[in-house]
């Protein structure tokens, strides 16, 4: 009965344990963001303290104070979020902000209600189980638990399709943009599975019209990459061993000059540094033959560059891939491209893709064959499968032990936990768990990222993608599903062994007291994660005590200075969307639930919110493509909470509230179904009715006239009109339509190349510039409730434009521009790529001085920008004097360091 005793509080203790834990967690974390971030600058502003980003996208800095920051930061606009962190960011910070919302406004009626029938003492539960639906004895109160849950599902369902068509018209708008229209990538095509009969640039461009450039893509048998490769590792192998070369130098004399303070020294480095003490490697590890590094790099470097360039001179020659880059004239030709059947065979001319970057393409995946890809595919799959039954197993002791003190009975060598501490013990069952189970998925999304690649993704988008799609299937079923049933099972373990007849009404019963765990877990991501991630405690240890101990070279160390982290989004989302789906599973069952998650979601959004606006710098864009998946992702949440409310019921035997559940289910289903057929088109391509002008001729951004057999205006038929007055009263939102058709009355405006745009009320639109002097369509004014409900005018086309900076409205000034980079821009990179350069710091003695004079016939070689003083302490002052590399493709002038890199002084 002792151990029955203890076990009943355990709830309460491990809520009040994770609470204290992480509080003091958080405390910490927090104390460090807050006293560091004015100090440290280049860990916690670098985009507005130092020039590491274009200054288009350069923020104003925060207050310095110590929570003077704070309400600057949360009332940012959204134009000021999506110019700083891009559409993904936006959209991410989005959907934490609204589940927090969506649980706050939730709490208003489920609590009332909920708390009020379960803690009516039916079972006589305890701490926080009596509040939760475990305590309801009778069946008859199981219809407040039915029509809480029709409320609190349906009313998310219809907020998912609100975000959905906001981020329709947000997607539309922003890829008719200027910005987006002009760029090389909005009007290229990929296209896969090419017929050979098409692998040539003459018969291709007879598909289609408005072809301007067509890339076959190559790669023959790989030797050019891989020399490219060798090469580049050796350039980078010599700078290493010249800067090693150079420090012993420096310090051997130093120690000459401790003994003869006036010793002349000479640029000859070579009579301080004994030959036999020169740098040296092994061609092989361990039995390799011992050579003189510099001498032997000196030799073999160009060699290797004269290989490489003999196999790129004949690149165009190599057996092509069938994969082929279209560049066409605009926008909608490159949409029309893409959305026609474009061969009879099967499988032929597909996958296509269009706004994929250069710099972002898998080349090892454009050489794929249809058989190869459904293989790849089938292995892919197969593998994540396997990899996800094999990770249940440490999950699932990680669930026992958050459910530990349920076992004392039957196992009573562990009643030696109640000796233990209560705090320790809370530890021991809340804390803990939580940490392991965050450090098991950790160790995924390498895996995943691998599979994604392995599956035939062809460009780093497409990889998040995939990987968002498998780490959520990941999250669920071992964080959330795993985890629920191993802890029921581990607290029903006695008793099913006493009763094994009465095994699945004794799960279903307890099931709800998994909540517990999951409360931890949300205070443990909310407090813990938000606070460790402003703290940036990992970035860190990895710049002052990593970066100090081996960043030796002056490119090491310019690169950490310049180097920004970028989100995953493809690991981001799942692990936020999957702590919804818990949180939407329980919400009906455990309404407690509710509170925790509005502020742990609010912390995270919080934290989010100043890392991807000033420490992150922008990933690979996706144009926001993760959200809606999110949303629908987060249905799964529904789905569970609903099927889990049922069985509850069967256990109960509540008929009544049996049907009305499956109603709900089925009405759920119905509404996910036409959700995803109204949207999922939209999602793929861009509307015909955002590119082209209202006479279909006029040049947009989007569109370019090569049609000549265009038909006029007077030579084209309408049918009969009619009337429409009989209609207008059943619709009651027809006289406020016509107020904003309106205000959205057709316009002439003129844009910087004095081409005429224009926007009518026919929802006809094209773009309208966001420059000082443009108009603007204004959506009129409402009450917040009109405008949650309306979303097809409030979150329409005209109404989100209102949103996106000014930027959108002029041309990417980091867009190639010059004929010959936009020819070689879908080439195979290393067809085109150059030797690295070598980058020396300057020291004292002349030794660096006299080592480029030896080896610039061999390498690009440069002292400039960096220098070594008589204590061997290497300092930059500005970016590598040459830039060859794509990491290095911007002027020194635009980064500029200081004497010492790890200083946060600007």
């Amino acid at each position: 009965m002792a151990g029955e005793a203890k076990s009943e509080g355990t709830s309460t203790s491990q809520v009040l344990t994770a609470i204290v834990s992480n509080s003091t967690i958080f405390g910490i974390f927090m104390a460090i963001f807050l006293v560091l971030r004015l100090k440290l600058k280049r860990m916690y502003e670098p985009k507005s303290s130092f020039d590491l980003i274009s200054d288009e996208k350069k923020p104003e800095p925060l207050p310095r104070g110590l929570w003077q920051w704070l309400l600057p930061l949360l009332k940012k606009s959204d134009n000021f979020v999506i110019q700083q962190a891009g559409l993904d960011g936006y959209f991410f910070l989005r959907y934490l902000f609204l589940v927090c919302a969506y649980c706050v406004v939730s709490m208003a009626y489920m609590f009332p209600i909920l708390f009020s029938v379960n803690a009516s003492n039916g079972n006589h539960e305890s701490g926080l189980d009596q509040l939760a639906f475990q305590n309801v004895k009778h069946s008859g109160r199981y219809y407040a638990h039915v029509f809480c849950g029709w409320v609190f599902y349906w009313i998310f369902m219809f907020v998912v399709y609100r975000e959905l068509y906001f981020y329709n018209s947000m997607r539309q708008v922003v890829l008719s943009s200027p910005r987006y229209a002009k760029k090389l990538s909005s009007r290229t095509v990929l296209f896969q599975t090419v017929p050979e009969q098409y692998l040539s640039e003459r018969e291709f461009a007879k598909l289609f019209n408005g072809v301007q450039r067509v890339w076959i893509t190559r790669g023959g048998n790989n030797k050019l990459a891989k020399k490219v490769d060798k090469r580049d590792s050796m350039v980078t192998q010599l700078e290493n061993v010249l800067n090693k070369y150079i420090k012993s130098g420096v310090k051997k004399v130093k120690k000459i000059r401790k003994k003869t303070p006036d010793a002349m020294v000479s640029s000859d480095i070579s009579q301080y540094i004994p030959e036999n003490k020169r740098p040296t490697h092994r061609l092989k590890p361990l039995i390799g033959r011992k050579v003189d590094s510099i001498s032997y790099l000196s030799e073999m470097i160009p060699k290797l560059n004269k290989e490489v360039e003999e196999l790129q001179a004949n690149y165009i020659n190599q057996y092509p891939f069938n994969s082929v880059f279209v560049e066409f004239e605009s926008q909608y030709q490159a949409q029309v491209a893409l959305q026609t059947v474009t061969h009879h065979l099967p499988m032929s001319m597909t996958p296509s893709f269009v706004g994929i970057e250069a710099s972002d393409i898998i080349w090892m995946n454009m050489r794929l064959y249809w058989s190869e890809r459904i293989a790849r595919n089938v292995v892919a799959i197969a593998a994540i499968i396997a990899l996800a039954a094999f990770w249940a197993i440490p999950v699932a002791f990680v669930g026992m032990v958050s459910s530990i003190t349920y076992l004392t009975n039957k196992l009573p060598w562990l009643k030696f936990i109640y000796q233990l501490p209560k705090p320790l013990l809370g530890l021991l069952t809340s804390l803990a768990p939580t940490i392991a189970l965050a450090w098991l998925m950790s160790m995924l999304p390498v895996i995943i990222r691998f599979l994604a690649k392995v599956n035939g993704a062809v460009s780093l988008q497409g990889v998040e993608y995939f990987t968002q799609q498998g780490y959520f299937v990941f999250q669920v079923v071992q964080v959330f599903l795993v985890t629920t049933l191993s802890s029921a099972v581990t607290s029903t373990a006695t008793q099913i062994a006493e009763q094994p007849t009465r095994a699945m009404t004794l799960l279903a019963s307890n099931l709800p007291k998994s909540s517990n765990f999951f409360i931890s877990y949300i205070i443990l991501t909310g407090m813990s994660v938000s606070s460790g991630s402003l703290a940036q405690i990992i970035p860190l240890f990895f710049r002052y005590v990593f970066g100090y101990l081996l960043d030796s070279t002056p490119r090491k160390k310019w690169s950490r200075f310049i180097d920004l982290d970028a989100p995953g989004w493809g690991t981001t989302y799942p692990v936020y969307t999957n702590l919804a789906v818990i949180i939407f599973s329980y919400a009906v069952i455990s309404p407690i639930i509710l509170l925790f998650a509005a502020c742990g979601f609010f912390l995270l959004y919080v934290a989010y919110l100043y890392i991807l606006l000033y420490i992150q710098k922008e990933a690979p864009d996706m144009r926001g493509i993760c959200y809606p998946r999110a949303l629908f992702q987060t249905l799964v949440g529904i789905y569970i909470g609903q099927v889990c409310m049922l069985g509850l019921f069967a256990v109960g035997t509540g008929w009544g509230p049996i049907v009305l559940q499956v109603v709900s289910l089925v009405v759920t289903t119905f509404i996910h179904l036409k959700l995803n057929s109204a949207f999922d088109h939209l999602m793929k391509f861009v509307p015909v009715d955002t590119m082209k002008a209202l006479d279909g001729k006029s040049d947009t951004p989007s569109f370019k006239n090569i049609y000549n057999d265009q038909l006029e205006e007077d030579e084209i038929r309408e049918l009969p009109k009619f009337s429409i007055k009989k209609y207008e009263s059943k619709n009651p939102f027809s006289s406020h339509s016509d107020r904003v058709s309106s205000l959205l009355s057709e316009k002439t405006i003129e844009y910087n190349d004095n081409v005429k745009y224009h926007e009518n009320s026919e929802n006809r639109i094209t773009w309208i510039p966001l420059l000082a002097d443009g108009v603007r369509s204004q959506i009129p004014p409402a009450p917040f409730y009109k405008r949650f409900l309306l979303p097809h005018i409030y979150c329409s086309f005209q109404a989100v434009k209102s949103k996106l900076p000014e930027i959108y409205g002029l041309f990417d000034p980091e867009e190639a521009v010059s004929e010959e980079k936009i020819a070689s821009s879908y080439n195979y990179p290393p067809a085109n790529a150059t030797c690295p350069s070598v980058w020396i710091p300057k020291d004292p003695y002349g030794f660096s001085t006299h080592q480029v004079e030896q080896l610039n016939t061999i390498v690009d070689i440069s002292d400039s920008n960096a220098s070594i003083d008589e204590k061997g302490k290497v300092t930059w002052r500005e970016g590598p004097p040459t830039a060859n590399t794509a990491e290095d493709q911007r002027d020194p002038a635009d980064v500029k360091g200081t004497r010492d890199p790890f200083s946060d002084k600007k």
